[in-house]
């Protein structure tokens, strides 16, 4: 970078800052891992040579935390596509199940942001729309990170609940669905057109929690866009300016996302507007009676540690998510 005319092509300086931030970031995932070897490597020798059962069992944890780290670097290194290190802009809508969709929805929204602070990312509420009785309707985040969309893309799909239901007084067993779609956020310099003509604004007050000022004017904005019929909106600023600017963010994300599907048969079919939240379409299910188990239908994982998995831990699906599309990239499926 300190060669002479190296930033007389910022497109391409901004593509080796981008190269280095990657390496960058992989060498600091290595150097925690090799950190972490060194420390369970002496609770091991400390265990055995006094026979101390304590340390033993922090020893065989911190053993643990390598293997789940090793593992999740080895799935950093298939994140590899175009978008992978970017951003990432994440939105939930419950469906089928009512009151209990709409519990689910809040519960994946707290899962999602779980997985975002064990990351070590800044995650962001954009817009909010409560349940009648409990629960969201929707919600849209914003998950800022290298990586981010990488990490979460497998995400995007239909999630399926099966419990217990606390809003029956009969105590019987529930299934709700809600979905998930992942959008990567769009750097500033990639021209996406979006023409006023193309667009439908909506300006509206804001529910739910947020300030006086938020609730007594109309500051909330739903952006439509005509051609595509895709919908957006933001109400968690006190400034429909600023509300505005946010739903333009989340806009120019979806319909790039939507320009990527086109190329990408499987995308397409996985991002169908039109599929329904409900039976048959899921691509995992969650289920807490009346036995415990998480399962992705695409990758065949399974996890037992449910509570874990609804508290952020999604290493495991992530890992095999990779693994799963990287084996069809190989065969030419995807």
């Amino acid at each position: 970078m300190a060669k002479d005319g190296f930033w007389d092509d910022p497109q391409a300086a901004k593509e080796v800052m981008r190269e280095r931030s990657e390496l960058e970031h992989g060498l600091s995932l290595l150097d925690k891992l090799l950190e972490r070897f060194e420390e369970a490597q002496v609770l091991l020798d400390l265990a055995q040579e006094e026979q101390d059962k304590a340390t033993a069992k922090e020893a065989a944890l911190a053993l643990e935390e390598l293997e789940r780290g090793v593992a999740r670097l080895e799935a950093a290194r298939l994140l590899g596509q175009p978008d992978d290190g970017r951003s990432a802009i994440l939105n939930i809508n419950a469906g089928a199940g009512g009151t209990d969709a709409q519990d689910w929805a809040e519960m994946l929204l707290r899962l999602y942001s779980r997985f975002g602070e064990r990351q070590g990312f800044e995650v962001r509420l954009l817009d909010l729309q409560e349940g009648e009785e409990a629960g969201i309707k929707s919600a849209t985040i914003e998950v800022n990170g290298f990586q981010a969309y990488g990490q979460l893309k497998g995400e995007t799909g239909i999630h399926r609940l099966v419990r217990i239901s606390p809003f029956d007084a009969s105590h019987r067993r529930h299934t709700a669905f809600a979905s998930v779609f992942v959008s990567p956020q769009v750097d500033e310099d990639i021209e996406i057109e979006i023409k006023e003509a193309d667009l439908r604004v909506d300006v509206f007050r804001a529910s739910g929690a947020g300030g006086q000022h938020v609730n007594k004017t109309s500051s909330a904005v739903r952006l439509t866009h005509l051609p595509t019929g895709v919908v957006v909106q933001c109400q968690n600023e006190k400034s429909q300016h600023r509300n505005k600017e946010l739903a333009m963010k989340v806009l120019r994300a979806r319909l790039y996302e939507m320009e990527l599907a086109k190329r990408e048969a499987e995308k397409k079919q996985i991002h169908d507007s039109h599929q329904e939240i409900g039976w048959g379409s899921q691509i995992r299910s969650y289920v807490l009676a009346p036995y415990r188990l998480a399962k992705d239908h695409r990758t065949g994982v399974e996890v037992g540690n449910v509570d874990a998995v609804l508290d952020g831990d999604l290493d495991q699906f992530i890992q095999g998510f990779l693994l799963w599309r990287a084996g069809r990239r190989r065969s030419g499926q995807a």
